[in-house]
C-alpha cells in the first residue's frame, strides 16, 4: 500500500512547487466515497456478469504495485512529476 505521493510541478517562469502528500489521513477522509465506489463497482460487476471476487482482487493488485511508480507529464512548457512511494 502506497505511503507518500510527491507532486512537483516545475514552471518555467516560477520557482518548482512540490507537494507531499501522505495517504492514510487522505484515504482516512475519502473512507466513504470509497466505501460508494466499491459498491458502485460490485453492483457493475453484477450488471457484466464479472467475478466480483476476481475484480476486487485484480483492484487490490494493482493499488499494491503502485509504490515506487513515477508518472512525468509535459506540457508545452510545464512539467508535473508524480511519485508514489
Amino acid at each position: 500500500m502506497p505511503q507518500l505521493v510527491t507532486v512537483k510541478v516545475n514552471r518555467p517562469d516560477r520557482r518548482p512547487v512540490r507537494v507531499w502528500v501522505p495517504v492514510l489521513p487522505v484515504a482516512l477522509v475519502l473512507f466513504p466515497v470509497v466505501v460508494l465506489v466499491v459498491l458502485a463497482a460490485i453492483v457493475a460487476c453484477v450488471v457484466f456478469r464479472i467475478g466480483v471476487v476476481r475484480a476486487l482482487g485484480a483492484a487490490w493488485r494493482v493499488i499494491s504495485a503502485l509504490p515506487g511508480a513515477r508518472f512525468d507529464i509535459e506540457h508545452c512548457r510545464t512539467a508535473v512529476l508524480v511519485a508514489i512511494r
